[in-house]
């Protein structure tokens, strides 16, 4: 188990592993030189008909893809991908979910052995818990009695580091091999984060991860709940070609970890090498995955941080490349601390 406050490593390491090396001699401005070592852009794709069934029939020919506007190549593509899943499941124990633990514990518990029961033998899960501070329970493992028991013991306290967690799972699970997967199960938005939205959601891109929020019992009426949490956590599925289920406890808690398990068996593979694609100064590369058939419905990643058009150098060095994860900071978050009450004279 392992508790954070914790320092991020800094390792900027974007996808197409853009090299940028400047040289200042007799403190002279030199020209930039900028080498470009092309990377495999990865996506993974679920389809689904009309009536919103999942199709895993389809072959490579039925899918464009676009980087930019730009056609590519499809290079690499497999149907029902029999690559290993690496699954993250990061779960909110903020005061607001206490209530809500066991049954999260049975639901979270009856996915993993359905994961590895029928899954990939290289199948493998962390756990996660967040609520002022975030805590690795489990590194990546096949063993769910560990997992359980760790489930098990967790108690509800205040604060929400939602990003700071995501964060955190992504980085962890970017190195791995085969197909990234966060789950995150919760009940509204970040309040203790240090980090923030767009960090989060950069740091998913960049392990390539597909992001499936679980928002526990929403409440119907407007009042009362988190929404501008839970449009950022749908936003967050957009972006990352997951989506997100918003059930109340008990069966449909675990009819939603059992769609999660569909996608993932009838998911898409596809890879393309970047190729005259049109840079903007923007990093964030925008991706159309497309269909020969117009009456099925493509859900993918809709881009990925690349290249960019570099700006002018300076004395001091190269310029920007666009937005990004941000460098070194330690985080560590603080227990919030409940209001002082005064007594009133008599």
């Amino acid at each position: 188990m392992v508790r954070f406050g914790w320092t991020a490593n800094g390792t900027m390491r974007h996808l197409g592993s853009l090299l940028v090396s400047a040289a200042l001699a007799f403190g002279q401005d030199t020209v930039t030189t900028i080498k470009v070592d092309v990377k495999l852009v990865r996506i993974l794709a679920t389809v689904k008909d009309p009536k919103g069934a999942l199709v895993g029939s389809l072959e490579r020919g039925d899918f464009e893809v676009r980087d930019n506007g730009a056609v590519q190549q499809v290079a690499v593509f497999e149907r029902q991908t029999e690559q290993p899943l690496s699954v993250a499941v990061l779960i909110d124990n903020s005061g607001s979910t206490a209530k809500d633990l066991k049954y999260e514990t049975d639901s979270v518990t009856k996915f993993l052995k359905a994961l590895f029961r029928e899954g990939n033998p290289e199948d493998a899960a962390a756990l996660y818990s967040f609520n002022w501070q975030v805590v690795r329970q489990n590194n990546f493992t096949r063993n769910v009695v560990n997992v359980e028991r760790n489930l098990r013991a967790l108690r509800g306290d205040a604060g929400t580091a939602l990003y700071d967690a995501i964060l955190l799972a992504a980085r962890d699970i970017e190195d791995r091999r085969g197909r990234k997967v966060l789950v995150v199960v919760t009940d509204g938005g970040d309040t203790t984060s240090r980090s923030d939205f767009q960090r989060a959601v950069e740091a998913a891109q960049l392990a390539d991860a597909v992001i499936y929020p679980i928002l526990v019992v929403p409440i119907e009426a407007d009042a009362g709940r988190n929404t501008g949490g839970e449009n950022a956590l749908t936003t967050m599925s957009l972006r990352t070609g997951g989506r997100v289920f918003q059930p109340s406890l008990g069966a449909q808690l675990d009819a939603a970890f059992d769609q999660i398990l569909r996608d993932l068996r009838t998911q898409y593979y596809l890879g393309f090498y970047p190729k005259d694609v049109p840079l903007t100064k923007n990093r964030y590369h925008a991706l159309k995955i497309t269909l020969n058939d117009p009456s099925l419905r493509v859900v993918a990643r809709d881009g990925y941080y690349g290249e960019a058009i570099p700006e002018t150098s300076t004395a001091s060095g190269v310029g920007g490349t666009g937005p990004s994860i941000g460098g070194d900071e330690t985080l560590r978050p603080r227990k919030p601390v409940p209001p002082k009450t005064t007594k009133q004279k008599p």
